[in-house]
């Protein structure tokens, strides 16, 4: 039985970030008769995620590690990802997510 769109991309983010807290929801509802879902396809989501790595990072380069993870499926099966990657201190001083 295939994987969910959304547990194969949280698989390839748990497989690249093992001790990162993840937190990933699916929008695509949410954009549903969108020019873009309709012509590309795939879905759009959103990402919260907590790792150590991140910690002195930039954002450039935190979201290059997430893109880099997620490879081919930015191909035809994510449409659109908003990233909110933190270090755990970060974390700790950022308001929860709202989610």
């Amino acid at each position: 039985m295939p994987l969910s769109t959304l547990r194969l991309v949280e698989r390839r983010l748990r497989e690249a970030f093992p001790q990162a807290h993840i937190v990933l929801r699916d929008n695509s509802a949410l954009h549903a008769g969108h020019q873009g879902l309709r012509e590309h396809g795939g879905g759009h989501f959103h990402l919260r995620i907590i790792d150590a790595q991140f910690h002195g990072l930039s954002r450039i380069r935190r979201h290059q590690l997430i893109y880099a993870a997620l490879g081919e499926l930015f191909q035809d099966t994510i449409h659109a990802l908003s990233i909110q990657a933190l270090s755990p201190a970060e974390a700790d001083r950022a308001m929860p997510d709202p989610t």
